[in-house]
């Protein structure tokens, strides 16, 4: 008896949130786009790691190992 009306509603929520359009404050989305491009252009430019390790002196070292050759 109950799943009825919780698929009524349900179906009636649906059709609300399908048919209904609010007005849209382009300008706060404007402010809101422009802070986060701002933010997030700063977090990229800063470097994410100072300076990588050099594992160049393995490959040699380790190579003999690795080769694929089965």
């Amino acid at each position: 008896m109950g799943r009825g009306r919780q698929k009524a509603k349900a179906t009636r929520q649906a059709r609300e949130m399908k048919y209904f359009s609010p007005e849209t404050d382009y300008s706060a989305l404007e402010r809101e786009l422009s802070s986060t491009r701002k933010s997030s252009s700063q977090a990229s430019s800063t470097p994410r790691y100072e300076q990588e390790d050099d594992y160049s002196e393995y490959i040699d070292k380790y190579a003999d190992d690795y080769r694929g050759d089965d």
